[in-house]
């Protein structure tokens, strides 16, 4: 066991939203550090890159429009890896309100679908809300 904390991973491709979802991380005051990575390659590489101590991340805020790699395909990736990574809660933040598109994600084992708010006040208390609940009150599996 250890007293590291794991970090909250990010896949953003949207410069704007990355910005905003930092700055309410920030004012959320979340314990685990913000990771972020700009495409559906990059979140693969990241997560496969993982290996030793590191663990995977606490927890997988992802977007589904992303370039090179979509959201579902991520996901679809991820959900196929072995046991402690395959098992990252992972929750969509998108502005998709496709009914397809949560149903994918659900079949596709996400745990949790939100909609990012049109305004920062929504997107702070989103943030904090879901950062208290995967981080905090969640009771995950043990990870080895």
């Amino acid at each position: 066991m250890t007293d590291r904390v794991e970090p909250i991973l990010l896949v953003e491709d949207d410069p704007n939203d990355q910005l905003l979802i930092r700055r309410a991380f920030g004012k959320a005051k979340l314990m685990n550090p913000l990771s972020v990575v700009g495409d559906g390659d990059e979140a693969v590489a990241y997560l496969s890159g993982m290996g030793g101590n590191a663990g995977p991340p606490a927890l997988i805020m992802l977007d589904l429009k992303l370039p090179r790699r979509s959201g579902l395909e991520v996901l679809e990736w991820l959900r196929a890896q072995p046991a402690p990574l395959g098992r990252t809660p992972v929750v969509v933040l998108t502005s998709s309100r496709e009914n397809h598109d949560v149903a994918r994600a659900y079949e596709l084992g996400a745990n949790s679908y939100l909609v990012k708010p049109v305004d920062f006040d929504g997107l702070l208390e989103m943030i904090k809300t879901a950062g208290l609940y995967w981080t905090v009150l969640n009771e995950g599996p043990a990870r080895q």
